[in-house]
């Protein structure tokens, strides 16, 4: 009778640890599962909808969802400037999703029900904030059920990559949101003008991170000057970004490397993914940017330029004074 019941004991026990093992299992597979955020002020028709959305791509793969609040809002927002409360409503949602190392950011914009409703941020604007945010290989996708700017739909990508197991530095946040305010703000002061794209703005701040990258956290001002007039004028928005809006780009890069963006190993390779990936998604754009002419149109500049300084010093006098 002794041995039966010890024998049961076991038994016992070990289906009780094999339930356990199973349920840790399960919880670190969660961790890698795509994280859907939904905001909280969703209908219940909405939130169904917003969930169909964001989860199609995933072809019937498991994902986790978490409900983004005004506290979100509060929290990652409002240190950047932005004057949320705990009862803010939350319509933008977002999914995120690890990508294998190398891939990038990449950020699609979903149309709801049909309907594109972020009416103000482009997809390129969220790809350059999240890379400063620190976030990496990464997709993302944001959709919303009712028209909104779309300005919010990154702190549900914070709170769902906190989720995730990273974290992120608060000033990078920050960084990120100025900039991505400051962007979209170009964008729309430009957008009629010919010669303009916003992919081109963003591919000249993506380039402009991946040569701050290259110098480190330590590149000055006067390096991020000059990288930021070389960027532009590569993208040929020497002709469309007046003074004001280039100081604006250059004081939010400044932001960018006071946050500690530069520390993370992985941002120039991050940056230049991310340019490469601008190009390739508005590859008719660059196409006829990019021409021979154009090329040959710079190099002329450079020409130049070399010229009049060899000149400039090949006819100084040096007098010696014994």
């Amino acid at each position: 009778m002794k041995k039966a019941k010890t024998f049961s004991t076991i038994i016992t026990l070990l289906f009780f640890g094999m339930l356990m093992c199973d349920t840790f299992t399960q919880t670190v597979k969660a961790d890698e599962l795509p994280v859907v955020c939904l905001g909280t002020s969703l209908t219940a028709s909405q939130r169904s909808g917003t969930l169909k959305t964001l989860s199609e791509p995933l072809n019937g793969s498991s994902y986790q969802t978490i409900t983004i609040t005004g506290e979100d809002l509060v929290k990652y927002l409002n240190p950047s400037g932005a004057n949320f409360t705990t009862h803010s409503g939350v319509w933008s949602s977002a999914m995120i999703e690890k990508a294998g190392q190398g891939n990038g950011i990449n950020v699609h914009i979903l149309d709801y029900q049909g309907r594109n409703n972020i009416t103000t941020i482009t997809a390129d604007q969220y790809k350059n904030a999240a890379l400063t945010a620190g976030i990496s290989d990464a997709n993302i996708y944001v959709t919303s059920a009712v028209p909104i700017d779309g300005s919010g739909a990154l702190a549900g990508v914070y709170a769902a990559y906190n989720k995730t197991g990273e974290n992120l530095n608060q000033n990078q946040v920050n960084a990120a949101q100025d900039e991505m305010n400051t962007l979209s703000k170009i964008t729309k002061e430009n957008q009629d003008k010919s010669g303009y794209s916003d992919a081109q703005l963003n591919n000249a701040v993506a380039g402009a991170k991946q040569e701050m990258g290259k110098i480190g956290n330590n590149v000055s001002d006067s390096q991020i000057h000059d990288i930021v007039n070389n960027q532009i004028n590569i993208n040929h928005l020497g002709d469309v970004i007046n003074n004001n809006q280039k100081q604006q780009i250059i004081n939010v890069l400044i932001e960018v490397r006071d946050s500690g963006a530069l520390k993370n190993h992985k941002f120039k390779d991050q940056a230049d993914a991310l340019s490469k990936n601008i190009k390739k998604n508005a590859k008719g754009i660059f196409d006829k940017i990019n021409t021979p002419e154009n090329r040959n149109w710079f190099e002329q500049i450079w020409h130049n330029i070399t010229s009049f300084f060899s000149n400039l010093f090949s006819g100084l006098i040096i007098v010696n004074f014994n």
